[in-house]
């Protein structure tokens, strides 16, 4: 059992503050999810020709990987630290920023690569997540989080959502598949490489392949209800829009409020109830098999 919860802001006034407006969503879902949580939030995308990378690295001098950076990349390089996690920005290539990493600091972990998604997750309560990387100060157009109960692979920051392939693409799932490693084996002949053994992984880098092969989002996931077996409920971000599937047989809860300034989207009611004027939204549960797809 996992919470999921997502937030695109309509109302541009309002994007300054969705970090306040999505904490109570991510703590509301702590029963659902006591062991680990993570983020995935969208900003301003860098200028042209930057990326950014989203690291996560445990008792790690963030001095020291500063000066590296500013010695081996561009002058114009950045790593932002908060906490275990820093944000880098750099022009380099990304086949060029992850090869220098795993040279100098292998034991940094890179969560997530483009110009405007970045990733922050842990192990510990949502709140205590939350709190440790500040995420009610965090602004935004759209954001993804998530709150885990695992069952089917350990209690890790590695193994918490959200997943990432590609640049400014990330999932969370409240589910489980069944044949997660058929689909790992059918990737890797594909010459795609995991970090994990967990089966959201499998999911997300699914349909990254998809999507670099030439399909749609929307096609995407319409292949995935052909190919991927089990129980689930998908909220998916990329760099301007969220998207939310659920398995033929609805296994896993989901709620849906549209209102003219956001959508909301929540395992339960609860993690909606403090949103503003959420009594005057369209609430709805998401019908079977069917994409919904919001547009920033």
């Amino acid at each position: 059992m996992c919470g999921i919860v997502g937030l695109l802001i309509k109302k541009p006034s309002l994007r300054q503050s969705i970090g306040q407006l999505m904490l109570p969503m991510l703590v509301g879902m702590t029963e659902r999810g006591p062991e680990s949580a993570g983020l995935a939030i969208f900003t301003e995308p860098e200028a042209k020709g930057a990326l950014k990378y989203s690291l996560y690295g445990k008792v790690v001098d963030w001095s020291v990987v500063a000066g590296r950076v500013k010695e081996a990349f561009d002058a114009a390089a950045t790593l932002s630290p908060r906490d275990n996690h820093a944000i880098l920005v750099s022009t380099k290539t990304p086949e060029a920023v992850k090869a220098w990493i795993a040279e100098n600091f292998p034991r940094l972990h890179v969560l997530s690569t483009g110009q405007s998604i970045d990733v922050y997750k842990d192990t510990g309560s949502p709140l205590d997540v939350a709190t440790r990387y500040g995420f009610e100060g965090m602004s935004g157009t759209h954001l993804v989080g998530h709150t885990r109960m695992a069952t089917e692979s350990a209690v890790t920051p590695a193994h918490a959502h959200p997943f990432t392939a590609g640049q400014d693409w990330c999932l969370v799932h409240n589910g489980s598949l069944s044949n997660p490693n058929q689909i790992r084996r059918k990737l890797q002949h594909e010459g795609i490489a995991f970090e994990t053994d967990n089966d959201t992984e499998a999911a997300c880098r699914f349909f990254e392949w998809r999507m670099r092969e030439g399909d749609t989002l929307g096609e995407a996931l319409e292949q995935g209800f052909e190919e991927l077996d089990g129980f689930f409920t998908f909220l998916m971000g990329t760099g301007d829009e969220l998207a939310l599937v659920r398995d033929p047989f609805a296994c896993k809860p989901a709620i849906v409020a549209e209102h003219d300034d956001y959508v909301a989207i929540s395992s339960e009611f609860r993690s909606l109830a403090k949103l503003p004027d959420v009594a005057n939204a369209h609430l709805y549960e998401p019908v079977p098999e069917r994409l919904y797809i919001w547009k920033v």
